[in-house]
């Protein structure tokens, strides 16, 4: 019996109405052309919820996740100031132990390519500095508690490197053990008991600082490379822009049977409404989605089209130097899928 994928789709804020709706039309061309069996379920969250409903994610929003087997997710706004509840993302990820964020980094046609990357950034994400233990002890001190478990280090590692076996084969752990002893330490440690496992897979270790250095200088010497929540979050972001920017960059975020699919941008409201945002790393982000649900021939035929769309020039969003529309990319897609 062929199992129906229920899919919970949030929008978001911003420009993530358009990205998504544009994605939405490239599922449904996907649906009929490839026969897929996946079902979509719209639900509220995001800055937007909070203004309605006086919380980002409602009641029944969760319940809809519940009742979902993942998530497509436009970029929502979050709260900023001391007080305020968790932005969406990571309350989905705590909801469900999304522990594994993968970030797949590489040139695309027409993109602005700085230098050749070709990497997967593995960040950990239920801990580490996001863990959300932050306390205001006075007016004048503000602490946070950086939390790191053995048991969520194994577990990201393993992913690290069972994804660098069917790739160049080499995992580079970012850390900064020589300033933060205990917690990168402990990371530094299971990172290197880990390696033993895998024999095959070249284990090399880096601090931080110096390893966004040589991401810019020597981008070839890298395959997947596993950090720390915070750490991954900021790298990610440098090397979007070493291959094209963040309207390419796309993400998984991956549990033991959930996961959660969203581009790596944000919400930009000075855009919103224009037209303009360029979708394609939530169409990517659809297609990890694809490969994730074990639809391959779908998945290739989709980046495909999108590789295809980007390299014949036809329509482009203006960031990459096109005067085309959102919906025009996603169209162009469209047509360029295998039929």
């Amino acid at each position: 019996m062929i199992k129906l994928w229920k899919v919970a789709v949030i929008e978001g804020d911003g420009i993530g109405p358009e990205v998504i709706s544009s994605t939405v039309k490239v599922i449904n061309a996907l649906n009929e052309t490839y026969k897929l069996s996946i079902e979509l379920e719209f639900l509220e969250a995001g800055l937007g919820a909070y203004k309605k409903y006086g919380t980002n994610l409602p009641k029944q929003s969760q319940d809809k996740l519940f009742g979902a087997d993942c998530v497509l997710k436009g970029p929502t706004t979050s709260l900023e100031g001391f007080g305020t509840e968790l932005g969406v993302p990571v309350k989905i990820r705590k909801m469900f132990n999304l522990y594994a964020n993968i970030r797949p980094f590489k040139p695309l046609p027409r993109a602005s390519s700085l230098v050749n990357l070709d990497a997967l950034i593995v960040r950990e994400n239920s801990e580490g500095s996001y863990s959300g233990l932050e306390y205001r002890v006075s007016d004048q001190i503000a602490l946070g508690i950086r939390v790191t478990t053995r048991s969520a280090a194994e577990k990201i590692f393993k992913v690290a490197f069972g994804m660098a076996e069917k790739r160049k084969k080499k995992v580079t752990l970012a850390h900064k053990a020589n300033v933060l002893k205990a917690t990168d330490g402990l990371y530094k440690e299971v990172f290197l008991n880990q390696a033993r496992q895998y024999p095959e897979v070249l284990a090399e270790e880096a601090h931080i600082d110096a390893l966004a250095h040589w991401l810019i200088l020597r981008p070839e010497s890298y395959d997947v490379i596993v950090a720390e929540n915070l750490y991954g979050d900021i790298i990610s972001d440098e090397a979007a822009a070493l291959v094209g920017g963040l309207g390419l960059a796309a993400s998984a975020n991956l549990g033991d049977k959930y996961a959660m699919f969203e581009p790596v941008h944000g919400s930009a409201p000075d855009i919103a409404g224009k037209g303009i945002a360029n979708p394609v790393a939530a169409i990517l982000s659809f297609k990890m989605m694809l490969e994730w649900m074990g639809y391959p021939e779908a998945a290739h035929a989709l980046e495909s089209a999108i590789n295809q769309t980007l390299a014949e020039g036809k329509k482009l969003t203006p960031d990459m130097g096109g005067s085309g529309k959102t919906e025009d990319i996603g169209n162009e897609v469209i047509s360029n899928l295998p039929k």
